[in-house]
Parts: structure tokens; sequence; C-alpha cells
């Protein structure tokens, strides 16, 4: 399912197996899934674990190398973490947590070194919160660099107001925040052709590592194979 600029009441639903989904992207030669859990974002609650263990399966069935995959939503504690990463996750992310508790990122940081990204969705570069419903007040770039200082591995971008829209990646707002920070940032949400994969390149220098698609991919706008063509 994928959402229209972060609304709840525009939502479109590509599958009813999120597995059958995964295995499609691994055979198409998909290196690292990106995985959110959208009802926990809203209620705080791992709402999906099965969905998530079936994709995890789904990951050992298929890939002959490694696949990582990564999660964000309703992950607010640190035995969601451990539970997750012990799941088989390389990645957990963490996002209205990491503004109401700036301290779990910290200690969980210490626990699994490397394993705690921070989701960092933000609307007119304020940081959106409890599934993007709500403003926390905060802005991005700050958060960044407080997390980072809490020794977070990395974070992940959202510009919500270009997330599913396919109006392309906000590069310049993605850049700045991390020519703030050290520590690898994945650009999300507007990806909709090859070329806003090939101008988020020019932020590769500032710290910009990665990026994440999802509707384009779903609508076919954009092929997996052109992607990591791209990439590379």
């Amino acid at each position: 399912m994928r959402l229209y600029k972060g609304d709840y009441a525009q939502e479109t639903v590509f599958g009813d197996d999120p597995s059958v989904m995964a295995r499609r992207w691994i055979r198409e030669g998909a290196t690292a899934l990106h995985l959110v859990d959208l009802d926990g974002a809203k209620s705080g609650r791992s709402d999906n674990y099965k969905a998530v263990e079936a994709i995890l399966a789904a990951v050992d069935d298929e890939s002959d190398g490694p696949v990582e995959v990564d999660l964000g939503g309703g992950i607010r504690d640190e035995d969601g973490v451990a539970r997750w990463l012990d799941a088989g996750l390389h990645h957990v992310i963490l996002g209205t947590a990491a503004v109401r508790e700036p301290d779990l990122v910290a200690r969980c940081s210490a626990k699994h070194p490397g394993a705690v990204w921070v989701g960092i969705d933000a609307r007119g570069g304020s940081v959106a919160v409890s599934g993007w419903t709500e403003d926390s007040g905060i802005a991005a770039t700050d958060l960044a660099r407080d997390v980072e200082g809490r020794g977070a591995g990395g974070i992940v971008y959202t510009d919500i107001d270009r997330d599913g829209t396919g109006d392309g990646v906000n590069v310049e707002a993605t850049r700045n925040l991390a020519q703030e920070i050290s520590i690898p940032v994945y650009a999300s949400g507007g990806v909709h052709t090859i070329a806003d994969v090939e101008r988020l390149l020019s932020a590769e220098s500032a710290g910009v590592t990665g990026v994440i698609v999802g509707r384009a991919l779903y609508d076919g706008a954009v092929t997996l194979e052109g992607l990591l063509r791209a990439a590379a």
C-alpha cells in the first residue's frame, strides 16, 4: 500500500500479500528492501508483525546473496528494537520515538551499533510524527544533528509533500540535511523517473548514499533494472 503526501485517506493498494511483492523485487535483482508498517506508525505498535515475518521468510527463500531489510513504523521501545533485529532485520528505523524519547536512540544505538537508524519525515522543513499526522515543531536539520550525536547509524529523510506524488525528489532539502551531519542519508519520496535518481547522484558527496523508491516501481513508471543501472 502507498499513500499520497502521507494522507491515509488517499491510499492505493498494489497487492494483498507483501511477501509476494518481496519475492518479485528480489527476483528482479533487489539487494535491499525498505518496509514501513503504516498501521504501526499511527498506533505505536508493530501491527503487521506477521506480514514482516513473511517477508523475511521470502527473502531467505529467494535470495542467493545478502539482501538487507529495514523497517520503520510502530517501533517505540528497546524491546521492539531488539525483537526486530533478532527476527532478521538489518536496520530498524525509529521515527516518532526519536522525537518523543530521544534517549531511546542512544540506548538502542549503544546496544546495536549501526543498526538503529532514524526516519525524519518532514513537511515544510518541520518533522512530522505519529504516522505523519502531527507536526512536532522540530526542524529536520536539528533532529538530524541530535540523533547523530546519540549514535544513530543513518537517516532516512522523507519529504512528505513529495511522497507518492511523482513530483521528483527534493534534492536540495536532502542535500542540505546531509551536509549538516556525517552519517549516511537515504532520500525518500517523489521518485518518478530515472532522472530523479540521477539528480540525487549530485548529492552523494554531501552524504546522500541511497534512495528509496516505492510507488514509481509499482506504477511501472520505472523499472528496478533501470534504477540499478542508473545508480551504478
